[in-house]
C-alpha cells in the first residue's frame, strides 16, 4: 500500500474533496499540522471542499466550532454536513417510516451542547425514560464521562424495558481528544441494541449520508470526489458503498490504533478487517 505525505499528488486528479473532520482536520481542539495550508492550496486550485462529519449537532454549530480553530466558510471549505444535521431534517420532514412514527417527547442522552439536533422543530424534552417516546443518543454525557458504558447501563436498560426506539445521532464508536480515546454515541447505540432496543443510526458508514455532501460539492461525476477519513469501520466503508475513492489518513483513531509509522503489511491487514481498500494511506493532511 502506497503511503502519501501529503495530498498534493492527488489534487490534480479531483474535483471534490469530502473530508472527515474530527480525527482528520483537527483532534477536537485545534487542526492538525498543515492542515490549514492544505485546504487553502486546495481552494486556490478552484477545488470544492466539503466537511462530512458524524457530530451529533447541527453544521451551524460545527461550523463555529471550526471558526474558532482558524478555519473559515468560503476560505477554507464550502460547506458542512453532519450527523445531527441530517438527523434534524429527518425529523422535520418525517419522509423515512421509522422517523414518522417518532412522537413529540423526547428523552435525550447527551451534553446539552447537542439541543441543536431539534431546535426549532415541535419536540420536547423530557426528564426521564418512562415520560418518553423516544429516545436521542448524542453521545457520553459530561456526569458519567466518555470512557466506558457502564455507568449508562441503567438508563439504556430502563429505555429498552419501556420499548423506547432510539436515535443514534453519531455512529461513530470511539474518537480521539488530544490523544484520548473516547467513546461516542455509537458505543451507546450498539449496547441498546444488545438489550434488544431497536436503534436508527444516522450518519457514515451508511450510503445515504453522501448525497447531501455530493449535492454541496456540486460535483457531479463521483470518479472527481475524493473522501479522506481515519476510520476504515464509518468514513473507508461509507465511501466505498457510496461508490467514492478513499484515502485513509493515518491520524486520529488510525494513529492511536498503528502508531506513528505503521508498516504496509499491518495497513493492509487492518483494511482486509473492514472489507475496505482505499487507493493509499496518508501521513496526514498536509500538502
Amino acid at each position: 500500500m502506497d503511503i502519501l505525505d501529503g495530498i498534493a499528488p492527488l489534487a490534480p486528479r479531483y474535483d471534490g474533496f469530502v473530508l472527515d473532520l474530527w480525527g482528520v482536520v483537527h483532534d477536537g481542539r485545534k487542526p492538525y499540522p498543515g492542515v490549514v495550508e492544505a485546504l487553502e492550496r486546495l481552494r486556490a486550485a478552484g477545488k470544492r471542499v466539503a466537511f462530512l462529519s458524524n457530530a451529533p449537532r447541527r453544521a451551524w454549530v460545527v461550523e463555529r466550532q471550526l471558526a474558532g480553530m482558524g478555519i473559515g466558510k468560503e476560505t477554507h471549505y464550502d460547506g458542512v454536513i453532519t450527523s445531527g444535521e441530517l438527523v434534524w431534517r429527518h425529523l422535520e420532514r418525517r419522509e423515512a417510516p421509522f422517523f414518522a412514527r417518532l412522537g413529540r417527547r423526547v428523552f435525550h442522552i447527551g451534553p446539552d451542547r447537542d439541543h441543536s439536533v431539534i431546535e426549532g422543530l415541535d419536540l420536547a424534552f423530557v426528564e426521564s425514560p418512562a415520560q418518553a417516546e423516544w429516545v436521542l443518543n448524542t453521545g457520553p454525557d459530561p456526569r458519567r464521562g466518555p470512557r466506558s458504558v457502564e455507568p449508562y447501563e441503567e438508563t439504556l436498560s430502563a429505555c429498552a424495558g419501556l420499548g423506547l426506539p432510539m436515535v443514534c445521532a453519531n455512529p461513530d464508536l470511539a474518537v480521539m481528544v488530544a490523544g484520548e480515546r473516547l467513546i461516542c454515541a455509537g458505543a451507546l447505540a450498539a449496547r441498546y441494541r444488545e438489550m434488544g432496543g431497536e436503534v436508527a443510526e444516522i450518519g457514515k458508514p451508511d450510503p445515504a449520508t453522501y448525497p447531501p455532501v455530493l449535492d454541496l460539492l456540486g460535483v457531479k461525476r463521483r470518479e472527481r470526489v475524493l473522501a479522506i477519513g481515519d476510520s476504515p469501520h464509518t468514513d473507508l466503508a461509507g465511501a466505498q458503498a457510496a461508490g467514492l475513492d478513499a484515502v485513509w489518513a493515518l491520524t486520529g483513531l488510525a494513529a492511536h490504533a498503528h502508531g506513528e509509522d505503521p508498516s504496509p503489511e499491518r495497513l493492509r491487514e487492518a483494511l482486509r478487517e473492514h472489507g475496505v481498500e482505499p487507493l493509499a494511506a496518508l501521513r496526514g493532511l498536509r500538502w
